[in-house]
């Protein structure tokens, strides 16, 4: 961005004149104010150059602040309005307090990325999902939280004859039924809700700022979804689940074996509010 100034800060000083009328006054009255007078204007005249050379102009904008500036989740205020939205869809009765937010990806069991507002409230796990170009609060998946029995924390892994792209980074793996397992329909069907477990990674914005940084640290989502869900059961223990839910840093299996439409979602950042460029003739 350029640097703009007040034109008043910068007057152009005649030397020339000022020699000239140093060296009259002197002859006319001998008393040497015509040099003050040119010192006072060199000296002007020096620190106006030193104010233009020192200031130091703004660092220029690399290629991953062009990338991240593509997300609208980081344009100014609109994270506070989502927030402001979601917190509407909070049942005090279901959900309780709040108890900290998170901006994170979700990774569906066929590796699809998709971007999510995450609540952690007093009794319950809230993954939201938001359009952030428009603002409109789409849906909300409610998970009671001393229903979860796994919280899993470690690298992405995949099946040897898998196609399907790999996966850096570490995520959390958070199960909540451990007595119904995904059936082979459920697993194939890239659509389904019935899966009894969800997926988080970080998400691409988590550098962009200092603030986006928290909200997006992975591990330190962990430890608060850790602490909530052995809250949440001493405080409403359910039969069969009372010791509380098993925290492992374990690998995270995605059975994925054909990945083209994984490849295309998350390549594209189509799971994101994104600004994907201008059409036009």
């Amino acid at each position: 961005m350029a640097d703009f100034r007040e034109t008043s800060r910068f007057q152009a000083v005649d030397l020339s004149s000022a020699v000239g009328n140093e060296s009259g006054n002197e002859n006319e009255s001998g008393n040497g104010n015509g040099s003050e007078q040119v010192r006072a204007a060199r000296g002007s005249d020096t620190f106006a150059g030193t104010d233009c050379a020192g200031s130091s102009a703004p660092p220029s904008p690399t290629l991953m602040d062009y990338k991240l500036r593509k997300f609208f989740v980081l344009r100014p205020g609109t994270f506070d309005q989502a927030l402001a939205d979601i917190k509407a869809q909070i049942s005090q009765e279901d959900d309780g307090a709040l108890q900290s937010t998170w901006l994170l990806a979700e990774v569906d069991h066929w590796n699809n990325e998709k971007e999510r507002i995450v609540l952690i409230c007093e009794k319950s796990l809230l993954i939201c999902k938001y359009d952030f170009m428009v603002l409109t609060y789409q849906s909300c998946r409610r998970v009671p939280l001393n229903y979860i029995d796994k919280v899993y924390y470690g690298e992405f892994t995949f099946p040897e004859r898998s196609m399907t792209s790999r996966r850096d980074g570490k995520g959390v793996r958070l199960h909540w039924d451990k007595l119904r397992e995904a059936s082979f329909v459920s697993r194939w069907n890239p659509w389904s809700e019935e899966i009894p477990y969800t997926t988080f990674a970080e998400h691409p914005a988590m550098n962009a700022t200092e603030r986006f940084t928290s909200l997006c640290k992975l591990e330190n989502f962990k430890t608060e979804l850790a602490t909530a869900v052995q809250k949440a059961y001493q405080l409403d223990p359910v039969p069969g689940r009372a010791n509380g839910a098993l925290v492992l840093d374990h690998p995270l299996t995605i059975d994925a074996y054909v990945g083209v439409m994984s490849m295309i979602n998350n390549q594209n950042r189509l799971g994101y509010s994104l600004a994907r460029g201008s059409v036009g003739f």
